[in-house]
Formats: C-alpha cells, sequence, structure tokens
C-alpha cells in the first residue's frame, strides 16, 4: 500500500493562499470570491489558510475568522485552520508549496519586498512567505504552477491569465 504524503493535493486549479483578516491587503478577500466565483464550474478553487506570524494580524479563532471574511467580504470559498507558513514550524503543506516555487512573482515596479525590507521586516530566508495574502497556483494534478506576491491583486491580468492557462490544459 502506498503511503500518503504529508501534504494532500489542491482540487483542480486551486489558487492556494495564505490570509488574514487583519491586514491592509485584507480587500483582496472580495477578489479572491470574485475568482471563486467566476471560474468555479471549471473545477477552480480559492481555498484559504489564515496565519497569525505577520505583526500578528490573525488573531481571532476559526470561527472569528470565518464568520469576519463571510460577513464583510461575502467569502465562500474554505478556509482552513491558522497554521505557520515560515519557520521550523511551517505546514507540510507550505514546505511543499515553497520547494516548488521559492519565488513569487510581483506586479511590475512593485517594491513591496523593499517597501518591507526598509521597515524591517525582510524575510528571514529568500524564499520565505512575505506577507499576508501571498498566493500559489496548482495545476489539476496538485502540481504548483506559478506562487504570486502579496501585493499582486487577484484581479490582475497576469494572474488572471496564469488561472486561465491553468484550467485550459
Amino acid at each position: 500500500m502506498a503511503r500518503k504524503p504529508p501534504w494532500h493535493p489542491l482540487p483542480a486549479g486551486a489558487t492556494d493562499r495564505q490570509c488574514s483578516s487583519k491586514c491592509g491587503l485584507t480587500p483582496q478577500y472580495e477578489q479572491l470570491e470574485d475568482l471563486q466565483k467566476q471560474f468555479a464550474a471549471e473545477g477552480f478553487s480559492v481555498l484559504g489558510f489564515p496565519c497569525n506570524q505577520f505583526l500578528g494580524q490573525e488573531p481571532g479563532s476559526e470561527e472569528e475568522i470565518k464568520t469576519f471574511c463571510s460577513t464583510t467580504y461575502g467569502v465562500t470559498f474554505p478556509l482552513f485552520s491558522k497554521i505557520d507558513v515560515n519557520g521550523e514550524h511551517r505546514a507540510p503543506l507550505y514546505q511543499k508549496l515553497i520547494a516548488a516555487a521559492p519565488k513569487a512573482v510581483a506586479p511590475e515596479g512593485s517594491g513591496f519586498y523593499e517597501r518591507m525590507a526598509s521597515k524591517g521586516r525582510a524575510p528571514l530566508y529568500v524564499d520565505d512567505i512575505l506577507w499576508n495574502f501571498e498566493k500559489f497556483l496548482i495545476d489539476r494534478q496538485g502540481n504548483v504552477i506559478q506562487r504570486f506576491s502579496p501585493d499582486m491583486t487577484p484581479d490582475d491580468p497576469q494572474l488572471v491569465a496564469a488561472i486561465k492557462g491553468a484550467l485550459a490544459q
């Protein structure tokens, strides 16, 4: 009998994203929900993994997080238990995702990493998750296609094109 991997493949065309309810990027929830609605019929799903590792911006319980996201942004996509995405307690799922895509694609001229570094918030390791709302696009076989920076909004043409390309395969 084959052993199960310590992580579970994501649904077809899934976008896995690390999230927070107290972050300046929080309005991305609404755009992520729009992607969920736009592409769900094609097998796409957004999956949210709350994390409290970035200035404690996700302090609530699972129920508080889900209530906030559904009432404030109309989120219907799955939100999982809080996890660590960096450090020695990094969740196995994120170990796999980061190993497959160690660098995030950022919008042209972004400067997000530089702004974070200037505030003393640069990641400890080059491949660490930089901040809340970093995103991974996973294909139907569970392979990471691309990693997107926190400041690449879900409606960015580059991200939407990558989703469409993944769904067309």
